[in-house]
């Protein structure tokens, strides 16, 4: 099954012509005669530039948002904080597949004109991309069930490298699932143009598919849900709830991960297994366009999700100010030890009143 952009597969009694409505030329002679040649329900939609224009739309605001949470991340954070070094590895994971956005705008506005390596490889990244994110969100979210549900004591240190080894174990799982991907990903031509797809002709081909969907996003969509359910149970039974507040950030991230790409990794659960008419083949297809564009925008949401902390929107501010963070370190020392040197002169004289000594 193709991670992206074309549905090529058209349901019986659909004519091979149809296949061109999918895929868009951009000859308007050849569009011509090719619709005075399609027959039927199965014209499908034009929809392909409206994608190709989100996903530039998308790449923008991706990489303008992420590389500035990444600044605000390693000028004014603690990058050994847990939380943190699980964030960081989501905007890296951001970062990957937001590089695969022009390719596959240029693929929906034009066609595929980068070769069969460029195919392997930003579907390898696209992959990788989608899977990273998901189980870090696991991670992070296992993370906060040990923490507040079973508050097991751990020392910060095994904290951090358990925190590591759960990130790179992310990063071989993702890779070692786009190996297989990337491997039967090729550019086939299709009438007058060239497509970037991954053919899932064979039953074992997909098996291996459907085995590698359930296991990495199904299964941590499960775990997430589980864990958050525990989570959100004890926050309200606590008397302060004040200090749960990243829960709270955390639980949206992972909310608007899946309510994302939760529709999308079901279309193309179940497209081997339904077969729509005809008839219901353009809703069918505009309804899997909308839910891609949906999925793809979801790189650029995490760093507006952030900016619900106050103190990520107060860092973000600083950054475009370029205040120095060492500045304001030694400033916020300098303060406190102003404050604490007045306070002993308080008191130092409050007591020579006290005993009835001179002061100065």
């Amino acid at each position: 099954m193709s991670p992206v952009l074309y549905i090529t597969t058209l349901p019986p009694g659909c004519k091979p012509a149809d296949v061109t409505d999918v895929v868009r030329d951009n000859s308007t002679m050849e569009n011509e005669d090719v619709n005075s040649q399609v027959e039927g329900p199965c014209h499908l939609p034009d929809l392909e530039t409206i994608k190709g224009a989100f996903y530039i739309l998308t790449f923008i605001l991706s990489v303008t948002g992420n590389i500035l949470l990444l600044c605000v991340l390693v000028f004014y954070e603690n990058l050994k904080n847990v939380t943190n070094l699980f964030v960081m590895n989501l905007i890296c994971s951001d970062l990957i597949f937001t590089v695969t956005l022009p390719f596959w705008a240029v693929h929906s506005l034009h066609h595929w004109i980068f070769g069969d390596l460029a195919c392997k490889f930003m579907t390898a990244a696209y992959i990788i991309g989608m899977y990273s994110s998901v189980i870090l969100l696991t991670a992070i979210t296992v993370d906060r069930f040990i923490t507040v549900v079973l508050n097991w004591p751990s020392r910060p240190v095994r904290r951090q490298r358990c925190a590591i080894g759960a990130c790179v174990a992310a990063w071989i799982i993702s890779i070692a699932a786009s190996i297989r991907d990337a491997t039967i990903a090729k550019t086939e031509l299709l009438g007058e143009i060239y497509i970037c797809e991954v053919e899932d002709s064979h039953s074992l081909t997909t098996l291996g598919y459907y085995l590698q969907v359930s296991l990495l996003f199904f299964l941590p969509f499960a775990i997430i849900v589980f864990c958050y359910s525990a989570i959100i149970k004890t926050v309200l039974q606590a008397s302060n709830r004040k200090k749960y507040r990243t829960i709270v950030v955390v639980l949206c991230i992972v909310t608007v991960f899946f309510i994302c790409w939760g529709p999308y990794n079901v279309f193309l659960f179940v497209m081997v297994l339904y077969e729509p008419t005809c008839h219901e083949f353009q809703p069918f297809y505009t309804a899997f366009t909308v839910c891609q564009i949906v999925a793809y925008s979801h790189c650029c949401m995490n760093p507006l999700l952030y900016m619900l902390s106050q103190k990520t929107r107060r860092h973000l501010l600083q950054l475009l100010r370029c205040e120095n963070p060492r500045k304001e370190s030694r400033e916020r020392g300098t303060g406190q030890s102003t404050s604490y040197n007045h306070n002993v002169a308080l008191t130092a004289q409050n007591t020579a009143i006290m005993l009835d000594l001179p002061t100065k």
